[in-house]
């Protein structure tokens, strides 16, 4: 039996129609740049996250970058996250030529620690970027507690949470800002990078707009040097499609995830998942916790299991922050778990077979 860690054809097979139908009507207007199926999408996101503003830009990445922007975050400023994510977090903050300042991680969750958050803080800290790890929101509730205290802003890296929820909130529309990311792999993936930043504030919804076309407003009049990030009117269409079907998608995660937790509960070798009780994952990953990760791993690729390691460098010890001067024992629980977490597959398509056979895959190691 072979298990992908991830199979797009299994997700495309049985819309493809409703997608071709969507493209097709972009290519009839010819609007490939900010044309109506933005708008309707960014509509349809506003009503699904019941949130006032959905603004598309070109990436996940892109959208970090317009949130600090909009926020008035760039030089000299510090802004408090976590060294345990996927790199545009940190590169976000440093190229609006802020300073990333990590703060360790949570053992069970993976999230920012929010207990360490306070001691980061100093007289440059603007803002703090939490990440919605692996689907699971982090703990938001004290996150804007400290931010209140100090008149801090909070900007919320979701791009791995779409449709989860913290305290019966969606993840991205606690704070001032959220944002997404459309990458393919994501549970709600484009044919193509896209993103987008949400907000209730009317402002910066305002601001986000100008921003992503280059700052200009009105046509050829710039007040502020903004990027050129504008969501492709192709990768709209796609995702107003795939939106319809995101609850149906998460829900098959979370009844795998089940399926996952009952066959492995015994199995004292791995750690499996932990999620806040106030949490409500999406699972974008099923990540587990392993001391002899390694081998693991390729004990399953030798039995035609797909895994990823998500992720294996903490980011204070990455090359390219060295000039921040970050060194092994700063973060020590994202170091340790740099070296031991697994993702396994995950996605709503799976067969419980397929999961079955994983999890004899598992106990079989040695």
């Amino acid at each position: 039996m072979k298990v992908q860690l991830l199979d797009l054809n299994a997700q495309y097979e049985g819309i493809i129609s409703e997608i071709s139908t969507e493209l097709d009507k972009v290519f009839v207007n010819h609007q490939y740049i900010l044309g109506p199926a933005v708008r309707e999408f960014e509509d349809d996101m506003q009503k699904y996250l019941e949130v006032k503003h959905a603004v598309g830009c070109a990436s996940g990445t892109d959208a970090l970058q317009l949130a600090l922007m909009a926020l008035g975050i760039g030089d000299g400023d510090e802004v408090i996250t976590s060294p345990f994510t996927f790199f545009a977090t940190a590169s976000a903050i440093h190229r609006v030529g802020a300073k990333p300042v990590f703060v360790d991680i949570d053992e069970k969750t993976f999230n920012i620690n929010v207990n360490l958050i306070e001691k980061a803080i100093t007289r440059k800290t603007r803002a703090i970027m939490p990440i919605h790890l692996f689907g699971q929101p982090a703990d938001m509730d004290t996150i804007m507690q400290i931010s209140q205290r100090h008149n801090l802003q909070v900007i919320e890296d979701n791009a791995q949470g779409i449709g989860a929820k913290w305290n019966n909130k969606f993840a991205g529309t606690i704070a001032e800002i959220g944002t997404l990311s459309f990458f393919p792999s994501k549970n709600l993936g484009a044919m193509g990078d896209g993103g987008m930043c949400l907000t209730n504030n009317d402002d910066l919804a305002s601001k986000l707009k100008q921003l992503r076309v280059h700052g200009e407003n009105p046509k050829y009049y710039h007040k502020w040097v903004g990027l050129n990030s504008r969501l492709d009117s192709l990768q709209a269409a796609v995702l107003k499609v795939k939106l319809r079907y995101l609850d149906k998608w998460s829900e098959g995660r979370r009844k795998n995830a089940k399926i996952y937790h009952e066959l492995l509960k015994d199995f004292d070798t791995i750690k499996l998942p932990f999620i806040h009780e106030k949490a409500s994952t999406i699972y974008n990953q099923f990540t587990i916790i392993c001391e002899k990760r390694d081998q693991l791993m390729a004990y399953l690729q030798k039995n035609d299991i797909g895994s990823a390691i998500y992720y294996p460098l903490s980011l204070h010890l990455q090359e390219c922050f060295a000039y921040l001067g970050g060194k092994a024992g700063d973060c020590p629980i994202s170091e340790k778990l740099s070296n031991q977490v697994l993702s396994l597959p995950i996605y709503g398509e799976l067969k419980e077979e397929q999961l079955e056979y994983v999890a004899e895959k598992i106990k079989e190691f040695k």
